[in-house]
C-alpha cells in the first residue's frame, strides 16, 4: 500500500531529477544498466585524469612527490570524507580496508580486565564478525545478537545486551544484506551510559544515506569509498571522536603515526596528532588519487538530494516486486531502508547470472536474493527495464509470474 501511495504522489508531483546531470560523468552507464553501487560504485570519468596526475608526478618529480603532494594526501582525502559525515577537521585517517580500521580500534583496547565484552549482531558484514571473533584469543567475550527475520535486528535486544562489562559495540549503520537502517542513537546512548565504545560501520550508508557522526556521538566510524562514494578499491576511512583521538594509543601502528616520522628513531613510538596517529606504514597513494573525483561529485550532488531520489527508486523496486508476488528482503518503511532492495524471485541466483550476461549489473546474496542498488545516476526507467528483463528471463525458464 505504501509503495502505491508513493507512486501516485510521484505521478501527481513528478520528481525534478537535477541529479541526472551527473550521468555523463560515469562512462559505464553508456553500455550497462548499473545497479550494483552497494558493491562497487560506477567509476567517474575524472578518474582517468586523476590517475594520470599520479603517474605524471611520479614520472616527473620522482621521490620529490612525497613532500610536494603525496604525504598530505591522506589528510586531504580524510577531510573530504569527513565533510560528508560532519566530522571535525583532522579526525579521519585513511586505511586499506574496513577490517584494518576495526583492527586499529581494537589495538587501542585492553581485553584483559572484567570489561571485555564485545556486542554485535549477526547482520554485520562477515569480515567484521570474523575480526571480532578472532579477538577471543586476546580475552574478548563476544556476544552476538541474532536476527529473527533476516532483515533487521531488534534495537531493544541490542541495547539489553550492552552492560557494564561491555567494552565495544561494533554495528552496521545500514545492513549489507537487507539495507535496514539501524536506529543508532539509542544504542550509542546506552553504550556511553555504561562506559562502552561504539564503532559504526558506514560502508553501506555514507554517500547515499545522511550520516552525522557528531549528532550520533559515535566514538568511531569506519567505511570505504568503494561503494556509494564512487571511489574505487583500497581506500577506507576511520573517524575517531576528537577527544579520544588525543589520548588513544593504537598498538597497530607504524612510522606514519610517529610524531617525527622522518627522524627514523629507534625504540618505541611517540604518537603524533590525529589523523596520522591512527595510521601505520606507507599509505595507498594511487587509491587517494582515484578516490577524489567521486568524493567531489558526491559533495556537489549533496547527500540529502541523493537520499530523496534513492527512496523513490527503491520504492519503485518494491512496488514492481509486489506486483509479481516476489519476496522483498528489505524494510518497507522508507525511513528505515537504505539504497538497496534485495528481491528473492524464483531461481534468483540463476536470474542474477543471466542479468549479468545481459549487462544488467546486480548481485546475489544467500538469504537475500538479487540485490538492486540504484544510485543518483540511475533513472526510474532503468529500474522498470531491469525488472522487465527479469520477467523475460523467468519466462524463458518457464516460470510463470505468481501475480501481476
Amino acid at each position: 500500500m505504501l509503495c502505491k501511495l508513493e507512486r501516485i504522489k510521484a505521478e501527481l508531483f513528478p520528481m525534478t531529477d537535477d541529479l541526472i546531470r551527473f550521468r555523463p560523468e560515469f562512462p559505464i552507464l553508456e553500455r550497462t544498466t548499473y545497479m550494483i553501487s552497494n558493491s562497487l560504485g560506477a567509476m567517474p570519468r575524472g578518474v582517468y585524469d586523476s590517475a594520470r596526475a599520479y603517474c605524471d608526478i611520479w614520472a616527473t618529480r620522482g621521490v620529490r612527490a612525497w613532500e610536494e603532494r603525496w604525504w598530505m594526501l591522506a589528510a586531504e582525502v580524510g577531510n573530504a570524507i569527513g565533510g560528508i559525515m560532519n566530522a571535525a577537521h583532522g579526525s579521519v585517517s585513511m586505511h586499506l580496508n574496513v577490517t584494518s580500521c576495526q583492527a586499529v580500534v581494537a589495538s587501542c583496547l585492553d581485553f584483559s580486565g572484567k570489561r571485555n565484552k564485545v556486542v554485535y549482531s549477526d547482520m554485520n558484514f562477515p569480515s567484521v564478525m570474523y575480526f571480532w571473533e578472532a579477538q577471543r584469543s586476546r580475552g574478548a567475550r563476544v556476544h552476538m545478537v541474532p536476527t529473527d527475520d533476516g532483515v533487521h535486528v531488534s534495537t531493544q535486544r541490542l541495547i539489553d545486551a550492552i552492560d557494564e562489562e561491555t567494552l565495544v559495540v561494533p554495528i552496521s549503520h545500514v545492513v549489507f544484506r537487507s539495507s535496514y537502517i539501524k536506529d543508532v542513537k539509542p544504542i550509542v546512548e546506552k553504550a556511553h551510559r555504561v562506559g562502552a565504545l561504539v564503532v559504526l560501520d558506514c560502508f553501506q550508508s555514507l554517500g547515499n544515506v545522511p550520516v552525522d557522526v557528531q549528532a550520533l556521538n559515535v566514538d568511531f566510524a569506519v567505511g570505504g569509498v568503494l561503494k556509494w562514494l564512487c571511489g574505487g578499491a583500497g581506500t577506507s576511512y576511520l573517524y575517531v571522536r576528537p577527544d579520544l583521538g588525543k589520548t588513544l594509543e593504537p598498538n597497530f601502528t607504524g612510522w606514519f603515526a610517529h610524531e617525527n616520522p622522518f627522524g627514523f628513531e629507534t625504540g618505541p613510538t611517540r604518537y603524533g596528532e590525529a589523523p596520522f596517529r591512527f595510521m601505520q606504514g606507507t599509505s595507498n597513494v594511487p587509491g587517494f588519487y582515484t578516490a577524489m573525483p567521486g568524493l567531489k561529485i558526491i559533495h556537489e550532488a549533496g547527500v540529502a538530494r541523493i537520499r530523496e531520489k534513492s527512496k523513490k527508486m527503491t520504492a519503485r523496486l518494491i512496488e514492481l516486486a509486489d506486483q509479481r508476488g516476489w519476496r522483498v528482503n528489505a524494510p518497507r518503511d522508507p525511513e528505515r531502508r537504505g539504497g538497496t532492495v534485495a528481491i528473492d524471485m524464483p531461481n534468483s541466483k540463476e536470474v542474477c547470472q543471466e542479468l549479468l550476461r545481459r549487462d544488467v549489473l546486480v548481485d546475489w546474496r544467500p538469504r537475500a536474493g538479487v540485490r538492486f542498488s540504484p544510485h543518483f545516476y540511475n533513472t526510474l526507467e532503468e529500474i522498470d527495464r531491469a525488472i522487465a528483463t527479469v520477467d523475460e528471463i523467468l519466462s524463458r525458464m518457464g516460470v510463470a509470474e505468481t501475480a501481476k
